[in-house]
């Protein structure tokens, strides 16, 4: 068992705070950033230093749970539903970051209009900042790598994202378990 999987699932609960706008900006694949401030982050790995870095995939749920499918704020509301997530855990080693960042990009389900909203045809949502996040790390994809370039880094980025979906529609009870930890939680 590798280093990055030997402790997964790793549940968090935190809030979205701005990242460096990358994402968003040059990749066009925006993520919601975990506030990593030991007062605000609540983790099932005591000393989140010790979150091993590297691509994962998993599940998200910005604000509160949603109610018989509709987000918080009801209806097509984004807040309070479970989405797949690519998530990066580390230092982004193609901008050659100093600090550790969590930074899970949130995927539509196909038939969402959001799905295909952003300039490279990936989920682009609202901002979140502020609002409470539940994430659940489920798997590990791949390691961090440096890429020669944004567009080698947005094509693999691309792949995290089919794999994740890939993985995410699983049936093991694993799965089933997390996606149903990040619908219900609230906490640690």
């Amino acid at each position: 068992m590798s280093a990055q999987s030997k402790n997964l699932p790793i549940r968090m609960v935190s809030r979205v705070v701005h990242g460096f706008g990358r994402g968003s900006k040059d990749l066009g694949i925006p993520t919601a950033n975990v506030n990593l401030d030991k007062d605000t982050l609540k983790c099932s790995i005591d000393d989140y230093d010790e979150l091993p870095t590297g691509i994962y995939w998993g599940f998200a749920r910005i604000g509160e749970p949603s109610a018989e499918g509709k987000g918080e704020a009801g209806g097509d509301s984004v807040l309070g539903r479970v989405y797949t997530a690519a998530i990066s855990i580390g230092y982004n080693p193609t901008y050659n970051n100093k600090e550790k960042t969590v930074e899970p990009h949130l995927i539509a389900e196909p038939d969402h209009p959001q799905r295909h909203a952003s300039s490279t045809g990936e989920t682009q949502f609202q901002d979140f900042y502020d609002k409470t996040i539940v994430l659940s790390v489920v798997g590990f994809l791949r390691n961090e790598l440096p890429f020669e370039g944004l567009d080698k880094l947005t094509e693999a980025i691309k792949k995290d994202i089919d794999d994740a979906v890939n993985l995410a529609n699983g049936t093991e009870p694993f799965i089933i378990a997390e996606r149903m930890w990040v619908k219900s939680a609230s906490r640690i």
